[in-house]
This record gives structure tokens, sequence and C-alpha cells, in this order.
């Protein structure tokens, strides 16, 4: 900071979970960003379902006299909540404060460090895997990389290049995708099909940064599957979490604000081009739906229901601007809002599909 400038801090914006497990972990991620960034005052904050809330974070921030605050979305992929949902949030507080002026910055995407992280993580599986069962060559294994799923195919398609850069990396005899919610195939019909495939191991990498509902519903479905199926070693691979190369790309998309070179991919996103099955969502206006569960903590989040699921395995999209203008409006109607339809929410591989079992189950 040069003398004289503005005083800068970093917000890091997290989506919240119900559990507590989650919400430790994002602590303790925001804890390794404060030490890779000992120059600057680090504050977080949940978008839902978890305390601190992210504005309690920012008056933090501006109460301790910051004027510049460098917020990044404490997310993997831009989905709806890295496009609209969080920077609703900041820009609202940024008009409520005209002092303080807010940068926002890209989520972690594809990166380099991230495939490390991933490949340590994967590795840790391998070799607990071997030791336990016996060594296996990486020929006759499979890797089924599972992603959270949103109903933004931009983001979805993002796994499948994870996948497959790890897989190639690896050298593993066949890599696919799953998702935990939203699109599809889901983690069940996803390793029925891999277990056609012939592989006698198959390594289940739940591409997520912390714990939660989900990455505990990947695990089980695994269990569902594998008991099916005793023939396959199904392994279950430890999530990213606080790895430290997960640290250091956080503190690398802080420094790109500052360097200018913070560009979030806009080139296949649903919101500006005519992309194949999402063409009436093209220019939706950007808003946040979260207030009902804002700063409910994890204690209170499971008496919050007013008659549908809070669980969140479903992606929120309202439009988005994250930085930079497409070219569409962001005005908005808070007393006529609703969900855009996810135009294959009745795939047969997909959550219509898994609801229909649950209840009749």
């Amino acid at each position: 900071m040069a003398e004289n400038g503005p005083k800068i801090g970093v917000m890091v914006c997290g989506h919240g979970s119900r559990d507590e497990g989650a919400v430790r972990e994002f602590d303790s991620v925001a804890r390794g960003i404060r030490e890779r960034l000992p120059q600057y005052e680090v504050d977080s904050g949940f978008l839902e379902f978890a305390t601190p809330i992210i504005r309690t974070g920012l008056d933090n921030l501006r109460e301790a006299g910051h004027d510049l605050v460098l917020a990044i979305p404490g997310m993997l992929f831009a989905a709806g909540h890295a496009k609209n949902d969080i920077p609703s949030v900041l820009r609202t507080y940024e008009a409520q404060n005209p002092g303080m002026k807010i940068e926002y910055g890209r989520e972690l995407g594809i990166d380099t460090k991230l495939i490390k992280a991933a490949a340590a993580r994967i590795q840790e599986a391998v070799d607990a895997a071997n030791a336990a069962n016996g060594e296996m060559p990486l020929s006759e294994t499979m890797l089924m990389v599972v992603g959270r799923g949103a109903s933004d195919p931009d983001a979805n398609s993002n796994v499948n290049k994870v996948m497959r850069l790890l897989w190639e990396g690896f050298g593993f005899g066949w890599g696919e995708v799953c998702y935990s919610g939203v699109t599809f195939p889901l983690v069940e019909p996803g390793l029925e099909h891999a277990s056609k495939l012939g592989y006698k191991r198959i390594i289940v990498f739940p591409y997520f940064l912390f714990t939660g509902i989900l990455v505990k519903r990947i695990y089980d479905y695994t269990d569902v599957v594998a008991e099916r199926h005793p023939e396959i070693d199904f392994v279950k691979a430890p999530y990213l979490s606080d790895h430290p190369q997960v640290l250091d790309a956080f503190a690398d998309r802080v420094q790109e604000i500052l360097d200018g070179a913070n560009v979030m991919n806009c080139k296949l996103c649903k919101y500006r081009e005519q992309v194949l099955g999402f063409e009436a969502e093209i220019g939706l206006p950007q808003e946040s739906h979260h207030h009902h569960v804002e700063g409910i903590g994890t204690g209170d989040a499971e008496a919050h229901d007013h008659g549908h699921s809070h669980s969140h395995d479903h992606d929120h999209v309202h439009g988005h601007d994250h930085g930079h203008d497409h070219g569409h409006s962001h005005d908005h109607d808070h007393g006529d809002h609703h969900h855009h339809p996810y135009p294959h929410a009745d795939h047969p591989l997909g959550p219509v599909t898994m609801a229909k079992d649950e209840a009749s189950s």
C-alpha cells in the first residue's frame, strides 16, 4: 500500500453451511489466508446458514478504517453464488456505505495449484488403498470426480476439465464425472454406470473445499453402490480442505485484483451468451434471495423451515454482475422473486429421480 493511499482490507466470502464442521474448515482456510497476507487485515463471513455474515465482516473492516476492500469468493467455480448472490450483497453494502470501495475477485477456477492439491488428496487415497487391500495398477483403477453441481453448464463443465487433468496426469485406466445435486448424473447412477466398466478399483474424489451435507451424501452413496458390487474396491478420497496449495491460490486471487489481472471467464456464461439449452436466461437480473437464511447460525438452521427445504444442494441463479458490464439491466423486483427453471430438472439421472426414490423408500 502506497503512503497516503487507501487502507486495504481483505474479505473472504463463504457460502455457509448447516454443518459445523464445514464452518470450522472455512475458518481454518480464512486463517491460512491471513497467514499468507500479513500486510492486510483479513476478515470473513458467510452468505447463509452460518455466522458471522458477510456484512458483519465488512462492518469490521469499515470500522477499522479500511476504505478499499478486496473481496474474494470462497468457492471453486463461478456459478450462481459467485456470479450473483455475493456480488449483490457486496454492491448493496457499497451503496449503503459510500466511503468504502469494494473490489470483487474471481473464483478459484481451473488452477495448477488446485490441481496439485487435488492430486495430493487422490494420492493419499491411492496409498491408503494399496496399504489396506494390496497394490493395484493405476491402469486398472478408475477415477470418479464428484462436483457440487449447478444450474450453470459452464461451472459443471469445469469439473470435467479438472477430471481430465487428473486422469491424464495420474494415468488412471478411466475417468468420469458425476455431481452431488442439481444436474446429472448424480452420484449413485454415476457410480452404478462406473461399476459396469470393468475396473477393479474406483477412486471417488469429491472436488469440494469443505465438508458438509453434500460430501457426507457423496460418501453415503458410495457405500450404497459398494455394497451392491463387493468385487470392486470403492475408495473414498478426501476433499480439498485447507491444503497449502488451496490457500496459496486464494492469496493469488487477492493479488490479481491489485495487479489488474482479475478477469472472470464469461465466454460460456449463460447470462451473456447463447448457451445451448439455456437461451432463455440471457440478461436475467442480478439479485440475492438469501436474506431469509442470512445469519441464522448452524444451531438454528434445522428449525428454520417454512415449507421448503434449505439443504441447498442446488444453485440459485438470478443473472449476474461480477465486476464488468454485460450490457443488460440488473434492476429487479423483490416482490416477484423466483428461480428460473433448470431445463433438465426431470432428467432420469438427476435430482427428481433421487427425490422419487427417497419418497418410495
